[in-house]
């Protein structure tokens, strides 16, 4: 097909360090939306000094993504709208697709605002975005939530990946006709993984025998780490044989080691900091625990789901869309030391029980939670601007 025939994509989005959960997300969309009749480009904001941005380059290499990176400066360098618009101008020219339709899709709040700064240059632009949650709360989100809702308010399709973000956005006024839901979903052959699990323990340093607890995610105060850290320790105390490995890196790393020092559990209970292959923790783990007081309907929900690690969840967001209590994961209430550690305990003892929920929620991810899938919603949208 001739280039000036295919829609262009541009996934835009405004990061630091090596990203999150909608990453998997955008950097797997252009090789699925090229089946579909879509050339997909990911159009990075980001500090040239991060070292970590290195991270994003390797991911989109092994995703056969284009990845084009537009130099940020932060909340007051208005030079990026200029810097923006030449890089798109360059992607339009230099793909020869000077007469192809161009479909704008944001991913967060900055990358939005560009899109509509950007629209003069660009008449025939269309606007898409993606709502993947407002989780972090920092002195900055009351500005942040302000633009993404005076932005959504004017973008032609928003796409919401949880049920909770959908209802925000009717409460903000987004119309209907607008508004979609289409849930995360993981690429599953992303997650087709050769090893035994006792090399994947041995590999993080624990024992083989262990029954060992795994979380992913961004060291941040949303995530409840601390709960499921006095969980697992009261569990320890009370003479079973467990450990706890987390996976990721944030601003209360700090926080988090001094309390597993306190504790005196450092052997047992380990941040694993940034892992580059998550699949070697996932592979490792007997449970899997979810202790957010905020989320979405996280990634790394469906990836330990798709490694067939039973899943415990606090009742949040999308997560009761997700998990049918007691058939494919545990539900639990929010907030609470003592229902992770309940929860973990019947797991711990009950092989049978693990073994059958990792088996649900594999069989789950597989009818639901299919990229493929969601990627042809996506292409739907797209073809319906």
């Amino acid at each position: 097909m001739n280039s000036q025939m295919v829609p262009l994509v541009l996934h835009t989005r405004v990061i630091s360090g090596q990203g999150g959960g909608p990453e998997k997300t955008i950097l797997n969309s252009p090789r699925f939306l090229e089946p579909l009749g879509y050339h997909g480009v990911c159009v990075y904001l980001r500090d040239p000094g991060d070292q970590k941005f290195d991270i994003i380059r390797k991911r989109a290499v092994e995703k056969r993504a284009k990845l084009v990176e537009v130099d940020d400066f932060g909340i007051k360098d208005i030079g990026v709208v200029k810097r923006m618009r030449v890089a798109v101008e360059q992607i339009v020219q230099q793909g020869s697709f000077q007469s192809s339709p161009l479909i704008w899709h944001g991913h967060d709040y900055k990358s939005n605002l560009l899109g509509l700064l950007l629209k003069k240059h660009f008449p025939g632009m269309r606007l898409v975005t993606t709502v993947h949650g407002w989780v972090q709360k920092t002195w900055k989100t009351p500005l942040y939530y302000a633009i993404d809702k005076w932005c959504l308010a004017r973008y032609e399709q928003v796409i919401c990946v949880s049920r909770d973000l959908f209802e925000d956005c009717q409460k903000l006024g987004v119309e209907s006709s607008r508004l979609t839901l289409i849930d995360n979903a993981i690429a599953l052959d992303d997650y087709e993984f050769e090893m035994a699990q006792s090399e994947a323990k041995t590999r993080l340093g624990f024992a083989p025998e262990t029954k060992l607890v795994i979380a992913v995610g961004r060291l941040s105060d949303e995530k409840g780490f601390d709960l499921l850290i006095d969980a697992v320790a009261q569990l320890i105390k009370d003479g079973e044989n467990v450990a706890l490995a987390i996976a990721g890196d944030g601003a209360f790393r700090n926080a988090l080691q001094n309390q597993i020092d306190e504790l005196g559990l450092s052997e047992v209970i380990k941040l694993l900091g940034f892992v580059a292959d998550p699949r070697v923790v996932y592979r490792a783990g007997d449970v899997y625990v979810l202790s957010s007081y905020r989320e979405g309907l996280p990634n790394v929900v469906l990836e330990a789901m798709a490694m067939k690690v039973p899943v415990i969840s606090t009742r949040i967001a999308g997560m009761p869309d997700l998990i049918s209590d007691g058939n494919n994961g545990m539900l639990i209430e929010t907030g609470s030391a003592d229902a992770i550690g309940q929860a973990l305990r019947q797991l711990a003892q009950s092989p049978n029980q693990r073994d059958s929920l990792a088996n649900a929620s594999r069989r789950t991810v597989e009818e639901r939670f299919s990229f493929q899938s969601r990627m042809e919603s996506i292409a739907k949208i797209y073809r319906q601007l």
